[in-house]
């Protein structure tokens, strides 16, 4: 072995040499979780700029050790990007102390230190990337409802990349894509879904419209009318659709154009149920079961009720001159969780809705991947219709809550079949080409409550969607929406990395605290004795073997 060991240092010496020259870089992640690993939709985006990104870490400053963990986490991504593209990390220091000019919320950091007193800190945790004159803003922190702060920050280290990455993608971006909010069926307004359109805004071009002109179906339609857009949204309809728009629906879905549904089950009157205090609730039929069906998915015309669920103020007053006014469960609004197994709700808090359907998946051999985005809690019901919401339901049975996460939204992928392989064109759609029977693979999402997408008004002014009023809660309902559309449409793979995984390492603070002697005496002497018993070992060895000798 000693023979070798000359090759082997030069061996070594070389390699180093090599990568420290940036020629042929060698890199190895030994990491469990690929920590370091950039993905291959983040390299071939890299690789495909031609011009320097300028990156500017905003996040500095005293910090605490979780903003320190996940500055050194930004700083080694932005390290690792740079082996793939021209990085220049710029050190603007007017930019770090005045990052609120730049229209950037900073957050404040409140901490308890030893001596019992409380230390407070301004932090921005923000990176600003330049590419060609154009600037895009990248969030470092995701701060969501329900997660304690270690959880916070490792859920932000492990978006790092996705953060980076969507920023970049942005500002590569040669053309806006389009998506389209299909109208006609009794949808809800633009000042209904104004902060959807608001958010999407960022990375589409959003338009609205009917299918068939003005709604009408007496008309000759184009069947390729829906062609330019890479995805449409269908939110909340509350009349049918007739033959000819159910077929350009299933011929766009044919060649390979991404929809989101979001449908209601059952058809109710919150205007009744305000008033009289009871409205009853009946299927409602949009004539879509036969589509989605087709592809995999059924929303069930009945209604979801859930123990975890927001409160609504009830007058438990007597006196109508004087009503007092108490929150109490309604479970007509459930808070629905989020799965961890969809790039699309990964790390997110729950979801705000009314008037809930259960789905069911359909066609398991139909080869088309199904995943669960939301779902109620280990406490459900499920009410039939025909049947009846009233108000003065707000104490149940708790023993009829025996369902468990029931499904609600679903997301699919692959290659879906047509409802339309066995049938004609329907009557006044032009189209000259022959019916599709089996389509290329794309993706749909389907969400069985319009209420999910919907923003409510304030006074004229609309509310982002998931902020309850009477609570002043905040839940991820814009977030979940948002990521489904980038899901949608997204050709490179980049929504993808919300997947990645990285292990939250945390330490016992209370066994820290109460083992503290222990630990320091454990982590000053051993090292020493350890290194004392080498010494005097080969020490011992050497005189023996030199002893001997002499």
């Amino acid at each position: 072995m000693k023979k070798y060991a000359p090759y082997i240092f030069i061996v070594g010496l070389f390699l180093c040499l090599y990568g420290e020259l940036q020629v042929c870089p060698v890199r190895w992640d030994m990491t469990d979780d690929k920590h370091y690993s950039l993905s291959e939709a983040s390299k071939t985006l890299l690789r495909s700029t031609d011009a320097p990104i300028e990156v500017t870490l905003l996040l500095d400053g005293d910090l605490n050790a979780g903003f320190r963990r996940l500055r050194k986490a930004a700083q080694e991504t932005i390290e690792e990007f740079d082996v793939y593209a021209d990085i220049v990390k710029v050190n603007d220091e007017r930019l770090k102390v005045k990052g609120d000019s730049l229209g950037l919320s900073p957050i404040i950091i409140h901490e308890r230190e030893q001596n019992g007193k409380t230390a407070q800190t301004t932090v921005f945790p923000y990176a600003l990337m330049r590419y060609k004159g154009k600037r895009a803003v990248v969030t470092l922190l995701k701060n969501t409802r329900g997660l304690s702060g270690e959880e916070n920050l490792n859920a932000s280290i492990e978006q790092l990349e996705f953060a980076f990455m969507e920023a970049l993608h942005l500002l590569t971006q040669q053309e806006t894509p389009r998506v389209a909010i299909l109208e006609g069926h009794g949808e809800p307004d633009e000042a209904h879904t104004y902060d959807l359109m608001t958010a999407l805004s960022k990375y589409f071009q959003v338009d609205r419209g009917s299918i068939t002109s003005e709604g009408l179906t007496d008309e000759r339609v184009n069947a390729h009318i829906l062609d330019g857009y890479q995805a449409i949204l269908i939110l909340a309809p509350q009349t049918a659709f007739s033959d000819q728009e159910r077929f350009i629906i299933d011929q766009y879905i044919m060649r390979g154009g991404a929809v989101l549904w979001a449908l209601n089950g059952v058809q109710l009157s919150e205007e009744v149920l305000q008033k009289d205090g009871f409205t009853p609730i009946i299927p409602l039929d949009l004539g879509l079961t036969d589509l989605l069906f087709r592809y995999g998915v059924r929303v069930n015309p009945a209604l979801v009720q859930d123990v975890q669920c927001l409160p609504i103020p009830v007058n438990v007053s007597s006196d109508a001159e004087h009503p007092n006014f108490q929150p109490m469960p309604w479970t007509y609004a459930p808070l629905l969780l989020t799965s961890q197994g969809s790039p699309i709700t990964k790390n997110m808090g729950q979801v705000m809705s009314t008037f809930v359907s259960p789905i069911d998946a359909v066609g398991g051999e139909d080869g088309i991947e199904k995943r669960i985005l939301l779902a109620t809690s280990t406490a459900s019901r499920i009410t039939a219709t025909p049947g009846e919401v009233n108000l003065s339901d707000m104490n149940p049975d708790m023993s009829e809550f025996k369902y468990q996460y029931v499904p609600v939204a679903v997301s699919l992928e692959g290659a879906f079949n047509s409802a339309y392989a066995h049938r004609m064109v329907p009557e006044g759609v032009m189209t000259d080409e022959p019916v599709r029977k089996t389509g290329v693979p794309t993706r749909q999402v389907v969400i069985a409550s319009g209420s999910i997408v919907i923003n409510e008004l304030q006074k004229n002014q609309p509310l982002p969607m998931g902020y309850d009023r009477y609570s002043g809660m905040q839940f991820s309902n814009r977030d979940m929406i948002v990521n489904a559309v980038l899901w949608l449409t997204d050709a490179e793979g980049l929504i993808a990395l919300r997947e990645k995984d990285v292990a939250l390492r945390l330490i016992n603070d209370r066994r820290a605290h109460e083992e503290r002697m222990k630990i320091q005496l454990i982590s000053t002497i051993c090292p020493v004795a350890i290194l004392a018993l080498i010494g005097g070992t080969v020490f011992v060895v050497r005189k023996r073997k030199y002893a001997k000798r002499v």
